[in-house]
C-alpha cells in the first residue's frame, strides 16, 4: 500500500520540525515566537511543493535553504526594530552547557546582521560546506568566504569582553 503525499509530508515534518526550530532560534537569536513562525512559514512553503520537493535529493537541506530564506525576507521586510523579551530556549544548545555562556553567545549573534548570523549558523552550526551556504542564501560563494571571514571576527569582537568576564567568573 502506498503512502499518500500528505502521511509523507506529515512524517518529513514531524522528524525535521526540531531540527528547523533549533536552527530558527539561532538566526533569531533566541526569539522563539519568530522561530516558531518561521518554521511554520517553512513547513508550509514545503507543504505545497511537496510533490516536487519529495522527489529531490535531499528534502531536509532544502528545508533548511527555505528557513534561511524567510529568515532574511522577513529581516528585509521588518521596518520596526522590535526585541520581543522572553525566555531562551533550552533545546538550542545541549543541556550541559554554561547557560551564562548561552546566553552571551546569543546576545553575541543578535548583535551581527541577519545575513552575518545566517552565514554563521549555517557554516558552524549546520555545518555546511560553503557551496551549500552561498545556495542556501542565493548568493556567491566568494561572498560568502568574505562574510564569513568577517562575520566571525565582528563575533569574537562581541565575546571578547564577555568571554574576560565569564573567565574571571570561572576562576572563582
Amino acid at each position: 500500500m502506498r503512502v499518500s503525499r500528505v502521511e509523507e509530508f506529515r512524517e518529513f515534518a514531524a522528524g525535521r520540525a526540531a531540527h528547523l526550530y533549533r536552527s530558527a532560534c539561532l538566526l533569531t537569536s533566541g526569539d522563539t515566537h519568530l522561530a516558531e513562525d518561521l518554521v511554520q512559514e517553512t513547513l508550509g512553503r514545503m507543504y505545497v511543493r511537496w510533490g516536487r520537493v519529495a522527489r529531490m535529493d535531499n528534502p531536509a537541506g532544502y528545508a533548511q535553504t527555505v528557513l534561511v530564506r524567510a529568515f532574511l525576507t522577513h529581516k528585509r521586510r521588518r521596518s520596526a526594530s522590535e526585541r520581543p523579551l522572553g525566555e531562551l530556549p533550552d533545546t538550542a544548545f545541549r543541556s550541559g552547557d554554561d547557560p551564562e555562556l548561552r546566553i552571551a553567545l546569543l546576545n553575541a549573534l543578535r548583535r551581527l546582521s541577519p545575513k552575518d548570523r545566517a552565514v554563521v549558523v549555517l557554516r558552524y552550526w549546520e555545518d555546511r560546506t560553503i557551496e551549500e551556504t552561498a545556495s542556501a542564501m542565493n548568493a556567491s560563494p566568494a561572498a560568502v568566504r568574505t562574510r564569513s571571514t568577517r562575520a566571525l571576527t565582528k563575533l569574537r569582537e562581541h565575546l571578547g569582553d564577555i568571554r574576560t568576564e565569564l573567565t574571571a567568573d570561572w576562576g572563582r
